[in-house]
């Protein structure tokens, strides 16, 4: 990994105590723990997909029944966006996202091992053309939270030198792993996550790169804004619309669907009319484009995640 372009966004970080002894040993284990797993994925590398799928099916079976936390906020995220579906319909759904998670962390093997003829072969993507721009302007590529969300990314660097913003992971085996595999091809520019201050990716996109961003997260009450999602007040990250504004840049949706011999990355045309007539018309524009993704794709979405983690004010948790 030497010479890798990381970025780090700079924050304020306070001391802490030294780990005791238990806390030690529960990180030593976390770290086996991930060599482990690390290992069992990658020997599934040359696997055909229906063997993939298969095993995805059983292990997300495993997973819906074993973890409770992250069940619950899966069906509290489905019974809040799809109030038509009943009880059973959600957790069909939610089982399917189960298996579907699974299939995307063992198909890392592939996106992390496989040569390039391999990739391309793996990953199509629909609307090739439009990653390639003479003009060289500003791009964002949003790329939602869709289980297809790494495969999407790794087939971004097959194609064009982007830029992106990496959270780095507390398990050094994981932060090696991930950042290897997404390094494989054409270096992107890394930007960890550790605070708002977007400026490093604001030179990158006025140097041409394509910005390949993830909007789909609760950046808290200090740093969003509310604006529906699924008919749902959600605090969402204005940042697209800002940095179309601050750079000129051409937007475009990236959503990566999961099939089952592979993914398609579907590359949409770019946004006509924006950005628009404030931040909070981009915003909520965003989610609506975001929201047609969903419907079309709803066990592909990542429900796992605490979407609505953060209210207005006076508005219950739905946690």
């Amino acid at each position: 990994m030497n010479g890798l372009p990381v970025t780090e966004i700079p924050a304020n970080i306070s001391a802490t105590e030294p780990a005791s002894d238990p806390q030690l040993r529960r990180r030593a284990v976390d770290i086996w723990a991930a060599r482990i797993a690390v290992a069992g994925v990658n020997l599934t590398a040359r696997w055909p997909s229906a063997w993939r799928r298969r095993l995805a099916a059983l292990l997300g079976d495993l997973g819906w029944a074993a973890v409770a936390s992250r069940r619950r906020v899966t069906l509290a995220n489905l019974k809040a966006c799809f109030p038509d579906m009943n009880e059973s319909q959600r957790r069909q759904v939610g089982r399917r996202l189960f298996r579907n998670l699974v299939r995307a962390t063992l198909d890392h093997s592939v996106l992390w091992k496989a040569s390039l003829p391999d990739i391309e072969r793996h990953i199509r993507i629909d609307g090739l053309e439009r990653l390639h721009d003479p003009a060289n302007r500003p791009l964002i590529l949003l790329a939602p939270h869709f289980v297809g969300l790494d495969a999407g990314g790794v087939r971004v660097t097959t194609v064009v030198h982007a830029v992106t913003i990496y959270a780095r992971q507390s398990n050094p085996v994981w932060d090696r792993w991930l950042a290897h595999g997404r390094c494989r091809f054409i270096e992107p520019v890394l930007i960890a996550r550790r605070g708002a201050d977007l400026r490093a990716a604001v030179r990158a996109m006025r140097e041409g790169l394509p910005f390949y961003y993830l909007p789909d997260i609760d950046g808290g009450p200090s740093n969003s804004i509310f604006v529906p999602f699924m008919g749902v007040p959600t605090a969402t990250l204005p940042m697209v619309s800002r940095l179309a504004r601050m750079t000129g840049a051409r937007v475009m949706m990236t959503v990566t669907e999961q099939t089952d011999e592979g993914y398609v990355m579907h590359v949409e045309a770019p946004w006509e009319d924006f950005p628009g007539a404030s931040v909070e018309h981009d915003t909520e524009r965003m989610n609506r484009e975001i929201e047609r993704w969903v419907r079309r794709l709803p066990d592909q979405y990542l429900w796992t995640h605490r979407r609505f983690k953060t209210r207005p004010p006076g508005e219950a948790s739905f946690y």
